[in-house]
């Protein structure tokens, strides 16, 4: 493989969300701890584990740009907690950047000219 600082492709943040009440009182299905993965495009959830259907919908558009790196003042890099969309719930969800990940373009773009193996069919 060729060295990644040569490569054209991005660096992604693994994130860990997590369902945060510290006491308030959720009116959706919420529970303390409760939690999922974000690897690459893929959200991982662990045996049991589940998420509000509605919640999701209103996280999902922040988690690519969480994955991504922001600058230190940017209030992606500084906030963590992002509320249930229903405004009477307490439930609060915390997104917490993890490892990194290099990802190829060729490994990841749907161009043609542009496309190599795609990046989970790669042996290595």
């Amino acid at each position: 493989m060729a060295d990644k600082s040569e490569e054209a492709g991005f660096w992604l943040y693994d994130l860990r969300v997590e369902t945060v009440l510290d006491g308030r009182t959720p009116v959706c299905r919420h529970v303390q701890g409760e939690s999922f993965r974000v690897v690459g495009e893929n959200l991982i959830f662990g045996a049991e584990q589940k998420v509000s259907m509605y919640a999701l919908a209103g996280l999902l558009p922040l988690l690519p740009a969480k994955q991504r790196e922001t600058a230190p003042g940017d209030w992606m890099s500084t906030d963590a907690e992002v509320a249930c969309p229903d405004p009477h719930c307490g439930g609060r969800f915390r997104i917490v950047r993890e490892e990194r990940r290099w990802f190829s373009h060729a490994e990841t773009t749907g161009l043609p000219d542009a496309r190599g193996t795609p990046y989970w069919k790669d042996p290595e």
